[in-house]
Order: structure tokens, then C-alpha cells, then sequence
């Protein structure tokens, strides 16, 4: 077998993620839609965009502002939102946790759906890569998808309203997620969690500002872990 090299686990990493950049583009195109609607401004939206670097968190907090929710609602609704990615930290943590802290603080910035679900998968399949081979894939994930995130998002604002409404550009939305889920519904637990969050999602869907959708998110973690402590009590009583 030829060792990998920092290199080659980099282009690994682009390769991973350049098939995102189908969904990445209506993502962005959508949001630069959706802003613009709202009353952003184009730098705003650029700004927006830049900074918060959180599609789905993004999304909430100007549909919440478009329907003047209180500022407090759409603060907590877009941290809750975002409080996926504090457990895509801890799940890195024994893969990243040694960087300096300037390559952690980038690889925080950095983080996306897209690229965390690429590498925590890499990562499980290749065990024996050091830390620069893992922090080199990270990269190379985000590298394809940062780009089009930020252009798309200018194009959308600027082009929006011209968009035919054919195109139902709100399909990357969906499309991105299940993208990203479905690999890693690889237990029970996971499947568990999976339909209670969206069973209880659709049963709280007149809640309004989205907040059965926090709900269902909480429900669903409860469910899963549940199932994996009475999985646990199986396998001891089987043992």
C-alpha cells in the first residue's frame, strides 16, 4: 500500500466534498433569495453569510426577522439551531483536539455540515492518519464549498427575483440534509432518534417561530439514547 501524504489526504478532502457543490449552490442562491426578500441589503446578506458561516441557522433567524419575532426568539432559535455543531466539536475533539489553537479556532470557523460529515467519516475509516492528515482532509473538504457558498449567496440577492420559480431552488435544503443523515443512520439509536424528531417535528409544526422544531430535535436525542441504554442492558444480560 502507498503511504498517504499530507497532500494526498488534502485532495481526498476536496474530492469528498466537491459532490456537495450540487446542493451548495441552490443552498446559497436560496439564501441570498430569502435575505434579500426580508430587507437585506446586499452587504448585509454578503456580511450575513461571511460571518455566521451556518446555512440552516441562517435561514431560521431571517425567516423569524421576516416575521417580526421578538430579537430574543431569534437569538435562542438560531444558537439551538447551531448547538448541532457544538456536538460535531466534541466528535472531533479526539481527532482535532491537538491542533494548535489557531487551527482549531479556523477549523470551528470552518464548520459545516458538509465537511463534518466527510471527515468524522473519513476519519473512522482511516484510524492510523496523523493529525496533519486529518486537519489536510478537513481542509480539503471545506476548500470546494466555501466558494460557491459566498458567490451563490451575492448571485441570489442580486438575481433573485429573477429566478423563475420553476427552478424550486428550496429542494437543496432538504436534499442537503438527507444527504449528510442518511450515511450515518447506522443503528437503531440513530434510526430512533431519526423518526421520533421528525414524527414529533410534524405533530409540532403549529408551534409557532419554528420552536417544535427545537422540541423535536431534544425529543429525538432522549429517544435515541434510550434505546441505546436498553440495547446495553441486552447485550450484559446476554454477556
Amino acid at each position: 500500500m502507498i503511504p498517504q501524504t499530507t497532500k494526498s489526504t488534502y485532495w481526498q478532502g476536496v474530492r469528498a466534498g466537491a459532490p456537495f457543490v450540487l446542493v451548495m449552490v441552490p443552498f446559497a442562491l436560496l439564501f441570498g433569495v430569502v435575505a434579500s426578500e426580508a430587507g437585506f441589503s446586499l452587504v448585509e446578506t454578503l456580511a450575513f453569510s461571511t460571518l455566521v458561516v451556518a446555512g440552516a441557522a441562517q435561514f431560521t433567524a431571517v425567516q423569524l426577522l421576516s416575521e417580526h419575532a421578538p430579537t430574543a426568539i431569534v437569538c435562542v432559535t438560531a444558537l439551538a439551531v447551531n448547538l448541532r455543531m457544538a456536538m460535531y466539536s466534541a466528535s472531533l475533539t479526539p481527532h482535532l483536539g491537538r491542533a494548535s489553537l489557531g487551527q482549531r479556532a479556523l477549523v470551528a470557523y470552518l464548520m459545516v455540515d458538509q465537511a463534518y460529515a466527510s471527515a468524522i467519516l473519513a476519519y473512522e475509516r482511516n484510524p492510523g492518519w496523523s493529525l496533519s492528515q486529518k486537519l489536510a482532509f478537513y481542509f480539503g473538504a471545506i476548500t470546494p464549498l466555501m466558494p460557491p457558498w459566498l458567490i451563490f449567496t451575492v448571485v441570489g440577492a442580486v438575481v433573485g427575483s429573477a429566478i423563475p420559480p420553476e427552478f424550486a431552488l428550496d429542494f437543496a435544503v432538504p436534499i442537503t440534509f438527507l444527504a449528510m443523515i442518511a450515511p450515518m443512520l447506522r443503528s437503531v439509536a440513530h434510526i430512533v432518534a431519526a423518526l421520533v424528531a421528525v414524527a414529533v417535528s410534524l405533530g409540532l409544526a403549529f408551534i409557532p417561530y419554528s420552536i417544535g422544531v427545537l422540541i423535536a430535535g431534544a425529543v429525538g436525542m432522549i429517544a435515541g439514547a434510550q434505546v441505546e441504554v436498553i440495547m446495553a442492558r441486552r447485550a450484559e444480560v446476554r454477556m
